[in-house]
């Protein structure tokens, strides 16, 4: 199941779910002591009953300086009432006007892309490497207002605290340990950039949020960095590999790709059903606040809770023909944004980027597909599902 591109690891994981979906939707995984939620109702329960379900998982975290600091502007990480009040002050900086804003924007950055592809004579890319990666660090980077030059740091960033060391790493003093260098450099880095603008009065974003206020109240550098640091990392690779699992998806169905290159109309919907069918975020987890009855089981209170993504979206109680990529399903329902009070703020930006860089991609080559004598390299999937690697052969229009 899941279609010719993907990697055996996540084949695997897909047809073992399917099975536990039926016997056991909700189980303690013995190996990462996480309370696996399977079915896609249970999952909508635990991503929306936030007083049983919280977001705070800081219990879970070894205690570290660093990270504890670094993690004072995340309020996605946050429980009501503290998490309405840092996302309402962040809202009045990136709202959906802002957002709009960045499209020419967006499709700028996308065609010096493509320029610079065509200018070395290729007509093999890594799709990763040569376009879904750098355009939204772009985009974020000119946003935030940070030197393009330093591009690689962010994706080094990425690396070091969401892929390389595994999301779990988060939940172990190893982990944390081998993450500690890069959230302090990424957090001095951070913290520079909002105190010059502090200091200068520089207009951008960083001058917005520090101006937001609500009643009284202000955002202080350091939860400024921690957004800025959500929006920078989570962000961008989110976005990327929302881009790179859509052109997986169309190199697997042809008849999809000739649907969407005769009616961008339909690329809206497409991207939403292609979030539902490859989610990039394999878990979202919860921490249990009291002793609860889900699927069955009892899981008792101070509970990891961890809502499966790619199995709560192939869920046949919930979706008709879950493993076909159906781009006319309405509504999609998807849930790769989260859902209730912590839908993700950035989802208008990552919609907007994968709709023009798809759009541009298709303006530009009359046929574009993933090689068979190349390998694609894919990321773990216990922590992401998407490539690390994506070769493209073009043609052009």
């Amino acid at each position: 199941m899941g279609g010719p591109h993907v990697s055996e690891p996540m084949r695997e994981m897909l047809t073992r779910f399917e099975r536990m979906q039926q016997e056991e939707p909700v189980s303690l995984d013995p190996v990462t002591g996480r309370w696996q939620v399977l079915r896609y109702a249970d999952g909508m329960r635990v991503l929306t009953d936030a007083t049983v379900f919280s977001n705070d998982l800081s219990a879970f975290i070894p205690d570290h300086e660093e990270l504890k600091t670094f993690r004072k502007g995340n309020f996605q990480a946050m429980d009501e009432p503290r998490h309405r009040e840092l996302r309402g002050l962040v809202s009045q900086g990136f709202t959906p006007r802002f957002v709009r804003s960045l499209a020419p924007r967006i499709e700028q950055v996308a065609a010096e892309l493509l320029d610079a592809v065509r200018e070395c004579g290729k007509d093999r890319i890594d799709l990763v490497a040569d376009f879904a990666h750098p355009l939204p660090v772009i985009v974020i980077a000119e946003v935030v207002g940070l030197p393009l030059a330093d591009r690689a740091l962010f994706r080094k960033w990425a690396d070091a605290l969401l892929v390389d060391n595994g999301v779990d790493a988060l939940f172990s003093e190893e982990g944390v340990a081998a993450m500690a260098p890069s959230i302090r450099e990424m957090n001095q880095y951070l913290l520079a950039y909002v105190r010059e603008y502090r200091t200068t009065g520089r207009e951008g974003l960083i001058s917005d949020l520090l101006g937001a206020e609500t009643n009284g109240r202000r955002l202080d550098d350091q939860e400024i960095v921690g957004f800025l640091a959500l929006l920078l990392i989570a962000g961008h690779l989110t976005t990327s590999t929302v881009l790179t699992n859509a052109v997986l998806c169309l190199d697997e169905n042809p008849d999809v790709t000739r649907q969407v290159r005769a009616d961008r109309s339909l690329l809206p919907n497409a991207i939403d059903e292609v979030m539902r069918y490859r989610s990039p975020l394999v878990w979202i987890d919860r921490r249990s606040t009291r002793e609860v009855e889900l699927g069955g089981q009892r899981i008792p209170a101070g509970a990891l809770v961890s809502v499966s993504l790619v199995a709560t979206m192939r869920d046949r109680r919930e979706f008709e023909a879950p493993d076909v990529l159906n781009i006319h399903r309405n509504p999609v329902r998807h849930l790769a944004f989260g859902t209730g009070i912590h839908f993700c703020l950035g989802a208008a930006l990552a919609r907007q980027e994968v709709r023009i860089a798809l759009t541009a991609l298709f303006d530009r080559y009359r046929d574009f597909s993933i090689p068979a004598d190349e390998p694609i390299v894919y990321h773990d999937p216990k922590d992401f599902n998407g490539t690390k690697l994506l070769p493209l052969d073009l043609v052009a229009a």
